[in-house]
C-alpha cells in the first residue's frame, strides 16, 4: 500500500477532511458541529488554529487534524492531535502510525514539535490500545478540562 500524504491546502482538500472528520465523529458517536466554514477559518490564514492531512491510497484512507502546543514541563514544543481517522477497510494495515508519524515529521519541521499530546474517548478501548503500543501513556497526575463557548466568551468580555 503506497500511501501519499497531502497537507490540506484547497477547498477540495477541505472537502476531503471533513469527509474524514464527519466519518469519525460517527464511529465515535459524537456530535459534529465544525462544518467547512469553521474548518476553512481554522486552517487558512495568517495563524492557523490547525493543520490539516490527508492519506490517501486511491482514494482518502485517513486524516488528522492537529496543532501547536507548548509545555513548560515538557520544555519544548510539541504536537496535539485532536483527530484521527483511519477509513475501517484500511484499519490494522500500519496506516494510523504512519499518519501519526507524518503528522511528527511535520509538526517538527514546522513548529519544533519533540513531542505528541492527544485524548482518546473512554469507549474507545481498540484506540487506547493502539495509541499504548506506539508508547503512548496515561497522564495520571492531570486531568484535562474545557472551557465551552459560553464561558470563554465570558471570560474574553471581563476587564473591558
Amino acid at each position: 500500500m503506497v500511501t501519499e500524504f497531502r497537507a490540506v491546502t484547497t477547498e477540495a482538500d477541505l472537502v476531503l477532511l471533513d469527509r474524514a472528520l464527519r466519518a469519525l465523529s460517527r464511529d465515535l458517536g459524537d456530535r459534529h458541529v465544525a462544518g467547512l466554514d469553521a474548518l476553512r477559518a481554522g486552517l487558512t490564514g495568517d495563524t492557523p488554529a490547525a493543520y490539516g492531512l490527508l492519506a490517501m491510497v486511491d482514494d482518502l484512507t485517513g486524516a488528522a487534524l492537529y496543532s501547536p502546543v507548548f509545555s513548560t514541563a515538557q520544555g519544548a514544543a510539541g504536537v496535539y492531535v485532536s483527530d484521527l481517522w483511519v477509513d475501517a477497510a484500511t484499519r490494522g494495515q500500519g496506516l494510523g502510525r504512519a499518519v501519526l508519524a507524518e503528522v511528527a515529521r511535520r509538526a517538527g519541521t514546522l513548529w519544533g514539535a519533540e513531542w505528541m499530546t492527544l485524548a482518546v474517548y473512554g469507549h474507545s478501548t481498540a484506540s487506547r490500545r493502539f495509541y499504548e503500543r506506539l508508547g503512548f501513556a496515561p497522564q495520571t497526575r492531570v486531568t484535562q478540562m474545557r472551557l465551552p463557548r459560553a464561558g470563554f466568551d465570558r471570560l474574553k468580555g471581563e476587564g473591558r
